[in-house]
């Protein structure tokens, strides 16, 4: 086993205040652009450049001296400190994963407190409902501004509309635009960009991450 981890190098140790939740960080190694810290108990293993989940980053490494940064402070560790500090772990983003269905990305979610359907659309401006659907919702969208959107085969007439909350697991928006189709289309509501936009996204093979910003 490399010297640099037998034994602790570094230990930073928080005191606690009434706001804030305190971490405990331990070096347990250094190495050419790479460290071995435990982070509230839990190893982690990061390269230069790498975050880990509590919000540490590596910034360089060497045998004899490490750069780290939290919150947006950087400072250099050496072989053998001891350094007090404390910091906040940063609030988890809340987030969604799917997976494609038929290569449809389906996901459960609710509209004003209501239950949806609803099929992720990213070729949609906004979210997008039929009219039994909002009547179902309780929505009164005949008071919406009059517009047409243009469908597959022909411009539909619909009212542009604001929906008091949105949801799709623990993300949750207020005052989301969307359109009411009058008619039995979209059979199934569609989450288009007023929603998503608002929304980190990302895709990892065919995973689709989404994840809101704070």
């Amino acid at each position: 086993m490399p010297k640099a981890l037998s034994a602790v190098l570094i230990i930073l140790l928080n005191v606690s205040t009434a706001w804030a939740d305190v971490s405990k960080i331990i070096v347990l190694g250094l190495f050419n652009d790479m460290a071995v810290l435990d982070i509230d108990n839990k190893q982690r293993i990061l390269k230069a450049g790498n975050t880990s989940p509590e919000g540490v980053t590596l910034i360089s490494a060497t045998s004899k001296v490490a750069v780290l940064e939290v919150h947006g402070i950087q400072e250099e560790y050496f072989l053998g400190s001891h350094i007090g500090s404390h910091y906040v772990s940063p609030p988890k983003q809340p987030s969604v994963s799917l997976w494609p269905t038929k290569g449809m990305y389906l996901t459960p979610g609710s509209i004003n407190g209501f239950s949806v359907d609803f099929l992720v659309d990213t070729g949609a401006s906004a979210i997008a409902l039929n009219a039994p659907t909002a009547k179902r919702l309780g929505i009164d969208y005949l008071k919406g501004e009059v517009i047409g959107v243009k469908t597959a085969s022909r411009v539909e007439k619909a009212y542009r509309i604001m929906l008091d909350q949105v949801q799709i697991g623990q993300i949750k928006l207020h005052n989301v635009s969307a359109m009411v189709l009058d008619g039995a289309e979209p059979a199934r509501a569609l989450l288009g960009m007023s929603f998503l936009g608002q929304l980190d996204m990302e895709r990892s093979g065919e995973r689709m991450d989404l994840k809101q910003k704070f």
